[in-house]
């Protein structure tokens, strides 16, 4: 009983700590749905070790009612475990959570077999997982790592990685964070990796064609190929004044994408913008991004 209400003391400051809207302690103990659902899972995993899993499994009924939360009574979950808003939060049944993990709501801690035994996430410390995230089967998420919104995991997690994407692409931080470090709650900060890989691809498309073209000036065809290159130019700017007489809004000579930049614009950014090149092993590398 002791070890239960010093946990509730802990649950109660590591709201103060993660959240920057609680005012005071009245105000979390009535208004976080999230630690309603955390108290209620610790009474029923009690009432689940002392084989009463019927009346555990109705509390936790009850709690999922109560909070939008559902917290299997057979997880296994540590100390200062902090859920933030927490409306679908689903915990399965064989699912380990370290200390000082933060889960935001729409998280899902599921299995992915209907064999018995280990079949759900294990969340190491300090974890932080963000809205709508799918973490699926017996895999383990590594200390101090942060999962990105709405990624779907499905293969273990290096301790101080960021996750994101679906499926879910591993980024090893450039540096590790401190054990004592405050919870990395910067959603903001992740990287883009479908958005590199592409302009990793395209770069390498223009080295490419950069060689190709290199090879075919010295081919006896060359000056026919000259021919075609500018007669294909000229094409392309009777095309680009057609569609300005036709009020495509481009004026004569001056070729613009979507958003309003010309193309040599576009292209001298994307020369200067540093893109890291695609992961290596399937693993990106955190000095590639800002995290």
């Amino acid at each position: 009983m002791i070890t239960f209400f010093r946990m509730v003391k802990e649950d109660i400051q590591s709201v103060y700590d993660r959240d920057p809207a609680a005012r005071n302690t009245l105000e979390i103990l009535s208004s976080y749905p999230g630690l309603h659902a955390i108290w209620g899972f610790r009474i029923s995993h009690w009432l689940w070790k002392h084989n009463l899993k019927l009346a555990a499994r109705w509390l936790s009924h009850v709690v999922r009612f109560l909070t939008g939360i559902e917290i299997h009574p057979g997880a296994t979950i540590g100390h200062k475990f902090f859920i933030d808003h927490g409306m679908g939060v689903v915990i399965g049944e064989t699912a380990e959570v370290g200390d000082n993990v933060t889960l935001y709501h729409g998280v899902t801690l599921g299995g992915t077999t209907l064999e018995k035994g280990k079949r759900h996430p294990t969340l190491e410390d300090n974890v932080v997982v963000g809205a709508g995230a799918k973490i699926l089967g017996a895999i383990v998420v590594g200390a101090g790592s942060r999962i990105g919104a709405n990624a779907v995991v499905n293969k273990p997690v290096t301790p101080n990685s960021v996750v994101v994407g679906v499926p879910g692409q591993v980024v090893v931080r450039s540096k590790p964070r401190p054990a004592d470090a405050p919870p990395d709650l910067n959603h903001n900060i992740l990287p883009d990796t479908i958005g590199v890989t592409v302009a990793d691809l395209m770069k390498r498309l223009e080295e490419v064609e950069a060689v190709i073209a290199g090879r075919a000036s010295d081919h006896p065809l060359a000056g026919n190929i000259a021919k075609l290159e500018k007669l294909e130019v000229s094409l392309k700017g009777h095309l680009y004044e057609h569609s300005y007489v036709l009020g495509n809004g481009a004026e004569p000579g001056h070729s613009h994408s979507g958003n309003g930049k010309s193309h040599k614009v576009l292209q001298a950014e994307a020369e200067h913008s540093g893109h890291p090149h695609a992961p290596q092993e399937g693993l990106w590398r955190g000095e590639d991004f800002s995290i």
